[in-house]
């Protein structure tokens, strides 16, 4: 499993990720209180992908693009 510092970096790959294989891509996020950090996890069985932060702007940025992620997932272009 790949962690990804970048967010910038991490929000490319994903996306090439998911649209390489729509149908196997699934992403989970997980936070942990007593750490303070949040984790992004997205991966397609073969390839695994995972950010982490701890700030809340990067949590901003991960909810924008788990909607658009989910646009894309909801569309018809599949």
């Amino acid at each position: 499993m790949t962690y990804i510092p970048n967010w910038e970096e991490f929000e490319k790959s994903a996306e090439m990720l998911y649209l390489r294989d729509p149908i196997n891509t699934r992403y989970s996020m997980k936070y942990s209180h007593s750490k303070g950090v949040f984790l992004v996890k997205i991966t397609d069985n073969k390839k695994c992908l995972q950010y982490k932060t701890e700030v809340q702007q990067d949590v901003r940025k991960v909810d924008k693009f788990i909607s658009n992620l989910m646009r894309h997932m909801a569309s018809n272009d599949n």
